[in-house]
């Protein structure tokens, strides 16, 4: 029954997860659908209402296709999509009127729209629009008094789209610190409970430990997907050009961060492995990774507040001078221990403005390691 209940706990945890997952999804989509929906609903009424035309089906279809979810490369989208709609519609509309619809007026109209678009640029969407829209129109025939009033609708959809992906919220432009703050709350986590895990040197907890160390790679992807779109939204938009400078300075966090992460990993590992072989790890490393924690955690709440994390800087930098003075552990693991605790504060460091020759040379080289037992066993496969 022990072991059902377990099973049960874990799709129910697995559940919940998945379902935090997708509506964080649709949380950070929300602004895109409604700018969809709005831009959908006025170029609606721009065709139907200001220009008068019967169903005009294809100034909503346009809006919606150039738009799209995402802001990567927007303006250029927008472009493509309402060009290549334009060129399908335009010639499947004379097309249609001259020659007439069936299946081989249809191999014609897609041929001519697709060899046009590709004359005119390389672009995949542009093409793939032109031969989709002139399929679409061909199929639906034009009367003699519909004559290019599609063509103008797509023209209607591709404009409000254009205007539309000029206005972004401010929300994009936050995400990319929100999110390097987020990481960085995770590498301060690790490096706290790896501090207990040196203290009491359990065994259970430090595979937990590495088991959550290990899952923080999506932490990396979604700090890059924040920076990307950040990046887009500056360069799409007229009105969040002022916020380049910003956005791009925390879009250059990515690496460092990365490497901070792995680092922040690579030291949880050997600290599972020390308590898993029962391997003394001295109680200053345990002070060393808490003091870290704690300077960690000031890079965040900078971070958080939108600037370079330099009033981290001294916190770090003692840290990194007090792993040049506390006393030398007798094994090689608690040893390694002490190393990836060093690599960690230099990456921080950069975090706060420092090169990487900067961050390095601020440490304090640390003694040679001697063991003090001659049997002690040559590094292995822990490191």
């Amino acid at each position: 029954m022990d072991a059902e209940e377990a099973v049960v706990d874990r799709l129910w945890e697995r559940g919940r997860d998945s379902m935090r997952v997708r509506l964080a999804r649709l949380s950070a989509k929300r602004w895109q659908i409604a700018q969809c929906a709005v831009a959908a609903g006025v170029a609606w009424l721009i065709a139907a209402d200001l220009l008068g035309h019967n169903q005009p089906f294809f100034a909503p279809v346009a809006a919606v296709v150039s738009l799209g979810t995402s802001y990567g490369q927007r303006l250029r989208r927008v472009a493509e999509v309402t060009a290549g709609v334009a060129l399908g519609v335009l010639l499947a509309d004379l097309l249609a009127i001259l020659i007439g619809s069936g299946w081989w007026q249809l191999i014609l109209v897609v041929s001519l729209s697709m060899t046009i678009a590709l004359f005119v640029t390389s672009g995949q969407t542009f093409v793939t629009q032109a031969a989709v829209q002139s399929i679409i129109i061909l199929a639906l025939a034009p009367t003699p008094s519909d004559a290019l009033v599609r063509w103008t609708d797509a023209l209607v959809g591709g404009a409000v789209a254009l205007v539309a992906a000029t206005v972004v919220p401010a929300a994009p432009l936050r995400r990319p610190r929100e999110q390097a703050a987020r990481v960085v709350r995770k590498i301060s986590a690790l490096l706290r409970a790896a501090g207990e895990v040196m203290a009491d040197g359990v065994a259970s907890r430090g595979m937990e430990l590495l088991a959550d160390a290990r899952a923080t790679d999506v932490l990396i992807r979604e700090l890059q997907d924040a920076a990307d779109e950040g990046m887009a939204v500056v360069s799409s938009s007229p009105f969040r050009v002022r916020h380049r400078g910003d956005v791009r300075q925390m879009a250059e966090l990515v690496e460092p961060l990365d490497r901070a992460l792995r680092s922040t990993r690579v030291l949880v590992r050997q600290t599972a492995v020390a308590a898993y072989r029962g391997r003394h790890v001295p109680k200053s490393y345990s002070l060393l990774a808490l003091d870290l924690a704690d300077a960690t955690d000031m890079v965040a709440d900078e971070l958080e507040a939108d600037r370079m994390a330099v009033a981290a800087r001294d916190a770090l930098i003692q840290v990194g001078e007090a792993t040049g003075l506390v006393e030398r552990a007798d094994e090689m693991t608690a040893e390694v221990v002490l190393a990836q605790l060093r690599s960690v504060v230099v990456d921080l460091l950069l975090l706060t403005g420092m090169t990487q020759a900067e961050s390095t040379d601020a440490l304090p080289p640390t003694p040679r390691w001697e063991p003090v037992a001659s049997g002690e066993p040559a590094p292995d496969d822990d490191e």
